[in-house]
């Protein structure tokens, strides 16, 4: 598993923090290989066209979140009817996804290990266990580790991480009680990827 991340990593010359701390560390396949896998990953890569840049766009979101093509096209769907401006509206679906919320909260070290942690059981949304990761979260939920689930190893230095962590705005981090909550619509957060491109991917062939 970590060696296909690792590819989707390399193959588009990005960082996407698939893999948790590695990616902030020496060990992370940017870093030691920075070219893409395969026999000519040390050739010059050739200048990509209009559509190759809006492609590589959305395999970048599609990584960075974890969803599927199908999944993707649902959310532009959404978001493209929707009377808000279409890319933001895109990103504010993807942020509020059950699992990236776990892992922006600091409960869990990467998406890939939130969405794992969340179809296991592990969370609690308003109290109620909830396993569907794509779930979306509304302003005012609160999302907690379920009572059962907080001796399980990946918890158990949360106390410590958290103390020197800083969720993002949208969202208000409580850390004696290990839960969280959606204090707003998303805004300001950190992207490897340009949405516009991604949005100009979909208006094309959605035509």
């Amino acid at each position: 598993m970590f060696k296909v991340k690792e590819k989707k990593e390399r193959a588009l010359g990005v960082k996407l923090f698939l893999k948790a701390e590695r990616c902030n560390s020496q060990k992370c396949a940017t870093i030691r290989r920075p070219y893409r896998p395969g026999d000519h990953g040390k050739a010059r890569r050739r200048p990509l066209s209009e559509y190759g840049l809006q492609l590589q766009e959305k395999q970048k979101i599609r990584f960075t979140y974890g969803v599927s093509e199908k999944s993707l096209r649902r959310i532009f769907s959404r978001s493209a009817k929707s009377k808000g401006v279409t890319n933001e509206m895109m990103l504010a679906l993807l942020e509020k996804r059950l699992d990236n919320v776990i892992y922006r909260l600091g409960l869990a070290p990467s998406r890939s290990v939130a969405r794992q942690l969340a179809s296991h059981g592990h969370f609690l949304v308003n109290g109620r266990k909830t396993t569907i990761p794509s779930y979306e979260l509304k302003v005012g939920d609160v999302i907690s580790i379920r009572p059962q689930s907080q001796k399980h190893p990946l918890f158990q230095e949360l106390p410590v991480i958290l103390k020197k962590y800083d969720a993002p705005v949208w969202l208000k981090l409580d850390v004696d009680k290990l839960e969280g909550k959606v204090a707003m619509q998303p805004k300001e957060f950190e992207m490897s990827f340009n949405v516009n491109l991604v949005v100009d991917y979909y208006s094309k062939i959605s035509k």
